[in-house]
């Protein structure tokens, strides 16, 4: 009998293993949605600035981000409510309001950034934002209203994985190890820029949209706190891969434009493409540059539309499932909708979009205190004592979370400066 059933024990670890593979998801999309198009632009212009001494930082964020999401996690799991819901039960309907209404205005305002990465990469490729942006509103909607939140959740990872490219493109740059080395123990923190800049990537790493779509997704994909542990790991692994995005934007600009040409300006996509030409060529600057942005954007703009039509229904009371039909819950789906149009519309308007970019950073960098807050308190007090944070690990992420507000606010007053 010992012969027989010696076999059988590395099948159930690889059943172990591809259970926990099957819970992935969640977490995985809304970090490559965390690395969208503002994000990137902000790691350009971090690593044309100060080169190889802002790739420290993107290292030391990864169990930050990880640490503030495994939280919307818990919760999502133990509770089986979405964000909005549980600040409505425990705070009451007027802040639970406040807080969706700020998270649907920073949606629409991450929704304009997103777009204008798409039409930066059309134009790339001398197509007119009308055409780009119109298929890109038309798909994303299409997409949302498939009634099925796997299917949804697999296009965005699909699309959100284009973003891997920019690893290549920062090889194809040929970055000096050497320099990446001493690059690591650099840190002027004497130097206001600097502080500025590493303020924009602390404050950028955590966005409102972030914790109210992963704590929504995990309940939609109806995991129990028999999957904490698959769901973790799926959260740990996306803080990496998001992470290792923004590292590869860094060093791929630090070893070009931060070397030849430190005053190119670096705000839209079509300023970075045409630094890195020169370097990486015609194919490495917007084929790969290309794809990895559209990717980057486009996964944010079906997250960022998500997280705030969940948020409202979660506040309002309707229906607001992506696993539901149109018909089942049509004003869900009608605000999943009007976001992505709205977000459209803005970028046809003509209005500066730069400056728009600017003041949804600022946005998102005021609103860190209050989303962060309502995340802790939330933990101390609605999960039951056996789930919540204890001991020192506790402390930890109180103190990391008060940082990355304290990070957030200081960007904010700074850009309204």
């Amino acid at each position: 009998m010992e012969t027989l059933t010696q076999p059988m024990k590395p099948v159930g670890s690889m059943k172990r293993v591809l259970n926990a593979l099957a819970i992935f998801g969640p977490g995985i999309i809304v970090m490559l949605a965390n690395t969208d198009a503002g994000c990137i632009i902000t790691a350009a212009q971090s690593g044309a600035e100060w080169g190889y001494a802002m790739v420290l930082p993107q290292l030391i964020l990864i169990p930050i981000v990880y640490l503030v999401q495994e939280i919307t996690v818990r919760l999502g799991i133990v509770t089986g409510k979405g964000h909005g819901e549980l600040i409505r039960e425990r705070f009451g309907r007027k802040w639970a309001i406040f807080s969706v209404s700020t998270l649907f205005l920073s949606a629409i305002g991450a929704l304009v950034t997103e777009f204008s990465g798409i039409a930066g990469v059309g134009e790339l490729f001398g197509i007119s934002p009308r055409y780009s942006v119109s298929v890109a509103t038309i798909l994303l909607i299409v997409i949302g209203l498939t009634g099925s939140y796997k299917r949804v959740e697999r296009i965005g990872i699909a699309m959100g994985l284009f973003e891997l490219l920019l690893v290549p493109a920062a090889m194809m740059a040929h970055p000096n190890a050497h320099q990446i080395l001493q690059g690591l123990g650099t840190i002027p923190i004497h130097n206001q820029s600097y502080i500025f800049l590493l303020a924009a990537n602390v404050g950028a790493v955590i966005m409102p949209w972030m914790i109210f779509y992963q704590q929504s997704a995990v309940v939609d994909r109806k995991l129990t706190h028999h999957h904490l542990k698959g769901a973790r790991w799926d959260t740990l692994t996306g803080s990496v891969l998001t992470q290792v995005v923004m590292i590869a934007v860094v060093v791929m600009i630090a070893a070009t434009v931060g070397i030849a040409d430190p005053s190119h300006p670096l705000n839209t996509v079509g300023d970075i493409s045409q630094g890195l030409l020169p370097f990486l060529g015609p194919s490495g600057a917007k084929v790969i540059f290309g794809l990895g942005m559209l990717g980057a954007s486009f996964v944010a703009a079906l997250v960022v539309s998500l997280a705030g039509a969940w948020g409202i229904g979660e506040v309002v009371g309707f229906k607001h499932s992506v696993n539901s039909k149109f018909k089942d819950a049509k004003t869900f789906y009608t605000i999943y909708t009007l976001a992505h149009i709205g977000g459209a519309i803005l970028v046809f308007s003509g209005i500066n979009l730069v400056n728009l970019s600017v003041d949804t950073e600022v946005m998102n960098a005021l609103l860190l205190p209050i989303v962060l807050g309502f995340l802790l308190l939330l933990e101390a007090k609605v999960l039951p004592k056996e789930w919540r944070m204890r001991g020192v690990y506790k402390y930890v992420v109180w103190g990391v979370s008060g940082i990355v507000m304290l990070f957030g606010v200081y960007m904010g007053i700074r850009l309204i400066v």
